[in-house]
């Protein structure tokens, strides 16, 4: 069973509704034209019924009485005269083979004869009962050829009405078409803005969006690019220093030496495994906040409490107090978010920090329950980072300096993408020191989720 398809065409989809529009338009106006007709020419028939009977009221005239002269056949269309006396005997007919049963009723009434309906008036005198009788379908057929005649003209204008709208449409859609050209010679590369001058306001919130898309495309071309050319320029120098070892290996002429390039090339190659995991989580986060997958709740206190766990075996091998601390109102309290992204965000502040603190230092995780929001802070007891260096650590493979000027080891990027991830969730990190273990203090707020209406999870 084929399935009928709608034109795809706006022109032609607007023909079709023009045209049907005219079709139910004149159903409707030839309806109401003939009921119209049809009245009027009821009120007109009635009348000269009327008139035809009360002529006969002074009497037939001498040549009917005496039953003289030719009567022509009936024709449907014309008036049937028949003249009773009280006593019931027929004296007098207008047609031949048109007589009509005698009827009790005066006035206007409708009677079945002859295989039809005709319109019978009856009027009495004081010697006989007058008949004037007409065939419906003479009515009928003249309140029909009167409402097709009123239909002339708008079936006349159909074609002219379907001509315009093509030729409207067609010089509406210039735009568009100007339009899908501009976008035709484009190269894959081009990704400016389409111009909506001239649009109609129908059609400029699509372009609005459809600029919006190319705005989104362009930034995470750039984003891809950049990335690229800094996980380029990161990767060079750890494996530089691989091949180096290596050759410190081979040239290795006793077992001491051995297993000292060994170490070293064991270390390289960590750093290099960290390097390049962190740069896949900071290009997946990047792919994330291009993407904007739509936010889900997120308990932050479980989010803490996996990361404090996680990253306890790295602090006890430091020897570094990690600790955590959770307001009774944080406890259950959610965030719309990511779930896999605060993840990261909060084990990359807790690994910096335990990476940062010397031997025997402090890292104090807490979650604190603020107005709105919830706060995700993390001190340490390291050498914190000068005011000036601040905004500059949150930048990719920056590395600050320690006291002294001693560039700390790691692959710059812990903190930048927590801000990445800070930035995807609508707020910023907060670098400040912390106020009682002397170190750095990272701060994070998110607004709650029951202030959105997203309602807290246990």
């Amino acid at each position: 069973m084929s399935v009928l398809r709608r034109p795809s065409s706006l022109r032609l989809r607007l023909l079709v509704f023009l045209l049907a529009a005219i079709a139910v338009t004149a159903l409707v106006q030839g309806v109401l034209a003939y009921r119209h007709a049809l009245a009027e020419t009821d009120a007109l028939f009635d009348y000269q019924m009327q008139q035809t009977a009360f002529a006969l009221r002074a009497g037939l005239p001498p040549d009917a009485r005496a039953g003289g002269g030719a009567r022509p056949e009936y024709q449907h269309d014309e008036l049937i005269v028949q003249v009773w006396t009280n006593e019931g005997l027929r004296i007098f007919e207008s047609a031949v083979g048109v007589a009509l049963p005698q009827i009790a009723v005066l006035g206007f009434t409708q009677v079945q004869a002859r295989g039809t309906t005709y319109r019978v008036f009856s009027l009495q005198t004081r010697s006989q009962v007058i008949q004037v009788a007409q065939d419906m379908a003479a009515r009928r057929t003249m309140a029909r050829a009167l409402a097709l005649r009123s239909l002339l003209p708008l079936a006349a204008m159909a074609p002219l009405l379907a001509l315009a709208v093509w030729w409207a449409v067609g010089r509406l859609l210039a735009p568009v078409e100007r339009v899908r050209g501009q976008l035709a010679r484009r190269q894959v590369d081009d990704l400016v803005p389409v111009s909506d001058a001239g649009l109609p306001s129908e059609l400029q919130p699509l372009v609005r969006e459809f600029n919006g898309l190319l705005a989104r495309v362009q930034h995470a071309f750039e984003a891809q690019q950049h990335f690229v050319a800094d996980a380029a320029h990161e990767l060079r120098s750890p494996l530089a220093a691989l091949k180096l070892q290596v050759q410190g290996l081979q040239r290795a002429s006793d077992a001491g030496a051995r297993m000292l390039a060994v170490e070293r090339l064991a270390g390289g190659i960590d750093r290099a495994t960290r390097l390049v995991e962190q740069l896949l989580v900071l290009a997946r986060q990047e792919a994330q906040a291009t993407a904007g997958a739509p936010p889900k709740p997120v308990v932050l206190a479980d989010l803490a409490r996996q990361a404090v766990a996680d990253a306890a075996p790295a602090a006890q091998q430091r020897g570094v107090d990690l600790g955590l601390a959770l307001a009774p109102e944080a406890e259950h309290a959610s965030v719309p978010g990511q779930p896999q992204a605060l993840e990261i965000l909060l084990r990359n502040l807790v690994d910096n920090a335990i990476k940062y603190t010397p031997q025997g230092g402090v890292v104090d995780v807490q979650l604190q329950a603020e107005p709105g929001h919830l706060a995700l802070v993390v001190d340490d007891s390291g050498p914190g980072i000068a005011p000036d260096e601040r905004q500059r650590v949150l930048q990719r493979f920056h590395r600050g300096p320690q006291d002294g000027g001693t560039a700390v080891a790691g692959s710059g990027l812990g903190l930048a993408i927590a801000e990445s991830i800070a930035r995807m969730h609508g707020t910023r990190l907060e670098l400040s020191s912390a106020p009682r273990l002397g170190g750095l203090r990272v701060c994070v707020r998110l607004a709650r989720a029951a202030e959105r209406g997203e309602g807290a999870h246990a």
